[in-house]
């Protein structure tokens, strides 16, 4: 019963990193004043590694609560000792991807960041909140990375033990 409430709050934790990652990615944007009258606007949006970043939060959000949702159900069945092995593998698995995407999303996050961040320096300080809300997007999804890899062993320990 205690590691299933451990695994029901990692998957919380991982749940309101993307949560908070997703509301930071989404507002990040920037104008920088080019002519008098002309100011240009860039938002998450208009980077494609940005996009691919909400893509994998969101993924990764919908992932997670279905698996809320599934610890939940365990939890309050408590008569589910035994659990099967096919099962147990697909949550292995499944843990296993989602991890992956979260760490893809997030590489890509802190490399578009640091490659505008080179490309557009010489602006100034106007892209410079543009570029840390995209930091700490990243680091946010990065926490989450960490929390769904340290649910991806806890899920290998059910393994069935086959000797």
């Amino acid at each position: 019963m205690a590691s299933r409430a451990l695994i029901l709050a990692l998957r919380l934790v991982t749940l309101v990193f993307l949560v908070v990652s997703l509301v930071v990615l989404t507002t990040d944007t920037a104008t920088l004043q080019v002519y008098v009258n002309t100011e240009v606007q860039i938002r998450f949006r208009d980077v494609y590694a940005y996009r691919y970043m909400f893509g994998t939060i969101v993924v990764g959000a919908g992932y997670t609560i279905i698996q809320i949702a599934r610890t939940l159900h365990r939890i309050c069945k408590a008569d589910q000792l035994i659990s099967r092995d096919g099962i147990t593998l697909f949550d292995f698995f499944a843990d296993q991807i989602a991890s992956y995407v979260l760490a893809t999303g997030s590489a890509a996050g802190f490399g578009a960041t640091k490659d505008l961040e080179s490309l557009l320096g010489f602006v100034g300080s106007a892209f410079e909140k543009f570029f840390n809300k995209g930091y700490a997007a990243a680091s946010l999804l990065l926490c989450a990375f960490v929390c769904a890899a340290f649910l991806s062993i806890l899920s290998s320990f059910a393994l069935p033990k086959k000797v």
